[in-house]
């Protein structure tokens, strides 16, 4: 069965971690892993993570979870720390207060690779595995589908048009995940590089990547990159300079601001 790893970041998050938290332990597929690691946290965010633990563990429902909790440099340091840790076949980054949409979602997704690919001694299991992402308010609730949606054959340079695969809907097989440490210059935007390369680098191996075809994920609005809108597109801008060139970035950026306009 494929093993699947999910990376959760903390740091005081008592308010949105539960959601986070439920939605794994409710899965009806046995082969996860669960990763928390958390900065140090200073309220309740390692008792509910206890918590969890515990009923995990009663649950006898398979799954496996670990927990590390000290300080870091930041989110993608912490980040890096869970690439450390992976298990298992594919890596997804559910951060708290997002959250799987439904309790087969696991199943779900592990039935489509099946399905689809079938890995023998010369073949491997697709290099990224990723699907579509709905949007919930800060408590939860839906409120729309993602406007950017994934395109039905995904490349690294489909980006050229914006992270059309939200990061929490991006599975990467583990043994790129982990040759791809997120790169540290990054305070906001380290997670759309990220995304690239892995993606550069299966292409290079000429790896397939698999659309799902199925909402794999609900992001919550607000987040780091909400609460800091403008350093991280223009972060977000220098990622792309960095992959697409100065040239077809500029151009494209220009055509996004025409475009924004011809809405209105």
């Amino acid at each position: 069965m494929i093993r699947i790893t999910y990376v959760t970041i903390t740091y005081n998050a008592a308010q949105v971690l539960k959601r986070t938290l439920d939605s794994v332990l409710q899965q009806d597929y046995p082969e996860i892993v669960h990763l928390i690691i958390d900065g140090a946290s200073t309220d309740d965010t390692l008792k509910i993570v206890d918590d969890y633990t515990a009923q995990s563990n009663a649950a006898g429902n398979g799954h496996q979870v670990k927990v590390t909790s000290e300080p870091d440099k930041g989110i993608y340091d912490a980040m890096n720390k869970g690439l450390r840790g992976v298990d298992g076949d594919y890596v997804c980054f559910l951060n708290a207060g997002d959250f799987l949409p439904a309790p087969d979602t696991v199943r779900r997704i592990a039935e489509a690779v099946t399905n689809t690919h079938q890995p023998t001694s010369t073949t491997q299991l697709p290099a990224v595995l990723y699907g579509d992402t709905d949007i919930v308010d800060g408590e939860g609730r839906f409120l729309h589908h993602r406007r950017l949606a994934p395109p039905e054959k995904l490349t690294w340079k489909s980006f050229r048009q914006g992270m059309l695969v939200c990061h929490q809907a991006f599975y990467a097989r583990t043994d790129f995940a982990i040759a791809t440490p997120y790169d540290m210059q990054y305070r906001y935007s380290a997670d759309v590089d990220w995304c690239i390369r892995v993606m550069k680098a299966a292409a290079k191996e000429n790896e397939p990547l698999l659309n799902l075809h199925m909402v794999v994920a609900n992001y919550t609005q607000e987040g780091q990159t909400t609460l800091h809108h403008r350093e991280s597109l223009m972060e977000r801008y220098r990622v792309m300079e960095h992959h697409y060139g100065r040239v077809q970035t500029l151009l494209l950026h220009c055509w996004f601001a025409v475009r924004a306009l011809l809405k209105y």
